[in-house]
């Protein structure tokens, strides 16, 4: 599965590098999973963008609300992540708000993804009893349905060295490497192969490089694409929860 987020707060060049990643997807037959985040401090996200997501047709997961920072909520969560450390009724609460927010761009959601993948067991719970389907974490998925988890850790270039120059090459190009030899290695054990990309991921040439050569790497051995909507338990690397 490869997933997208971040376009909501994203720079106005994102849609555009956007749509080059989904032409790609689409032309070895990979289709995309949109992380929708359906409020910012600065407002909603943009009427093109909506449209762009809804005439592609590609899945949905509900990614938060706002993803506002707040280092005063309990345990930092807002340098953590927003669901990353609240209890069932809090994350209740912003679940409610966020899923009404996103009927009001005209979208749907039955999977949930973390934002950060980051998910305290509240989130867990509140997400079922919402009656999502399915909420998406940093070590896998958990499928309600089946009342199952998915073990599949989520892939990304997400650490970031405040380095420069030669040593922040470096540090990037160890990144690159690191993700596709992992997707590799997943796909090798018949594991569930799981990229995550963000917008600002898409300003990096070398990460965009990257994320293509590991989907063709991890075709090549065998694994075949699909969304985070049509998993279930039947998937290889399903374990009892």
């Amino acid at each position: 599965m490869v997933s997208l987020s971040g376009l909501t707060d994203a720079r106005s060049d994102a849609l555009a590098t956007a749509r080059d990643l989904a032409a790609e997807l689409d032309s070895r037959g990979v289709p995309l999973t949109h992380l929708v985040q359906p409020a910012s401090p600065d407002g909603r996200p943009s009427g093109e963008l909506v449209d762009w997501i809804g005439e592609r047709g590609d899945a949905i997961a509900l990614h938060g609300y706002d993803h506002t920072p707040d280092p005063a909520r309990r345990g930092g969560v807002g340098r953590k992540g927003e669901f990353a450390a609240l209890p069932r009724h809090e994350a209740g609460l912003r679940l409610t708000a966020a899923r009404r927010a996103l009927t009001g761009l005209g979208l749907a959601a039955a999977v949930f993804a973390a934002p950060r993948w980051l998910a305290s067991p509240g989130t867990v719970e509140a997400v079922r009893a919402q009656g999502f389907r399915m909420c998406l974490d940093e070590g896998g998925v958990h499928l309600f349905d089946d009342d199952v988890l998915l073990r599949a850790r989520a892939l990304g270039f997400r650490l970031e060295a405040v380095v420069s120059g030669e040593e922040r090459r470096r540090a990037e190009a160890w990144r690159c490497r690191l993700l596709h030899a992992e997707a590799v290695r997943i796909a090798r054990r018949a594991g569930v192969v799981r990229i995550g990309v963000r917008a600002k991921d898409l300003r990096r040439p070398d990460r965009v490089r990257t994320v293509l050569g590991a989907v063709d790497a991890v075709l090549a051995e065998g694994a075949w694409p699909t969304t985070y909507a049509a998993l279930s338990a039947t998937a290889p690397a399903a374990r009892t929860a």
